[in-house]
């Protein structure tokens, strides 16, 4: 029988892990061709609105392959239920065995989500970032910006939110990071005063417009994962110098580089993806003044690698050795 492991035992294991670096050698590992991900599987509802993704894959010459199942129905919040649900299976890449079944609730789904926004702005960001804006005041909002505080040394942040009461849950659940936050509900000064900027919703109409953008300005774009979504206006992406996929792949079918590339602003090819963008200094922010996008749509080797060191964790490594 397969090893279960539910969610509290999972939130423990990860203090042992060092996400962001298995996150970013993932990336590398992508772009170095010895991922096989296939296409997302998909489902979009309408009544109630969401979707369900299902994303697998391997990389190769591995102990495991990895399914991920993870769903987001945002109309949750209304009812009491969580937004998110899910879980990834973890398979033995020699028999095929199903070593364990990783009940997270889609919350390792979120971490590596989180890790791959460290990673972008790790390699991205202006050096000295002057204020931090997020659209979005959900778990991703905050997961985004606990996930940046290792790597930049700025702690103002101002949030956009829905509502004042998602806006005050915020603000009580981010106590204790040492971070002055303000939070607005029109989102427009966050253009004017950041110049570093996380959209992190579900939105299917743009949150931000070109003419908003400052120069020298860092766009990390992870909530649009469906083509129905969309946060960035795409001339954003048109006027920026430098646009970064996780999966120039997958952002080609979903997020805002296929809006963009739809729109006729960006150009097949104008894109480079993340994992060669950490290897190559060449391709990263050369000045402060360069306007930077970063569209993440997530990709099923952030979920081989938090499963794997997690799973690990859990079994104190005696099933075999992470990538």
């Amino acid at each position: 029988m397969p090893e279960i492991f539910n969610r509290a035992q999972i939130e423990e294991a990860l203090q042992r892990v060092d996400v962001t670096t298995a996150i970013e050698d993932g990336f590398v590992a992508y772009s170095q061709s010895k991922v096989v991900v296939p296409p997302v599987g998909e489902l979009v509802f309408e009544d109630p609105p969401g979707d369900v993704h299902i994303k697998y894959g391997y990389i190769k010459n591995d102990d495991y392959f990895v399914i991920k199942v993870a769903s987001g129905f945002y109309g949750d919040v209304d009812t009491g239920l969580p937004p998110y649900d899910g879980l990834m299976l973890v398979f033995s890449q020699k028999t095929a065995r199903l070593e364990c079944i990783l009940l997270d609730e889609c919350y390792l789904t979120n971490v590596r989500t989180a890790a791959a926004g460290a990673v972008v702005a790790k390699y991205l960001a202006p050096s000295k970032v002057e204020r931090i804006g997020v659209f979005g005041a959900g778990v991703q909002g905050r997961m985004q910006v606990e996930a940046l505080l290792p790597i930049v040394e700025c702690r103002d942040v101002i949030v956009w939110g829905m509502s004042e009461e998602e806006l005050e849950a915020y603000r009580e659940a981010m106590k204790g990071h040492g971070l002055s936050i303000e939070t607005t509900l029109t989102g427009d000064e966050i253009g004017s005063t950041c110049n570093l900027i996380v959209t992190a919703t579900p939105s299917h109409t743009p949150l931000l417009g070109a003419e908003q953008i400052r120069e020298g300005t860092h766009i990390t774009a992870m909530g649009a994962d469906t083509r129905e979504k969309n946060e960035l206006d795409p001339a954003i992406l048109g006027m920026a110098d430098l646009v970064v996929a996780d999966s120039i792949e997958q952002c080609r079918e979903r997020g805002e580089i296929f809006h963009a590339l739809e729109a006729g602003v960006l150009r097949e090819g104008d894109a480079v993806e993340l994992g060669n963008v950490i290897v190559d200094p060449t391709l990263r922010r050369t000045d402060d003044s360069q306007i930077t996008v970063a569209d993440l749509t997530g990709v099923a080797v952030q979920d081989i690698q938090i499963s794997k060191a997690v799973y690990e964790v859990l079994t104190g490594g005696a099933r075999g050795s992470s990538t």
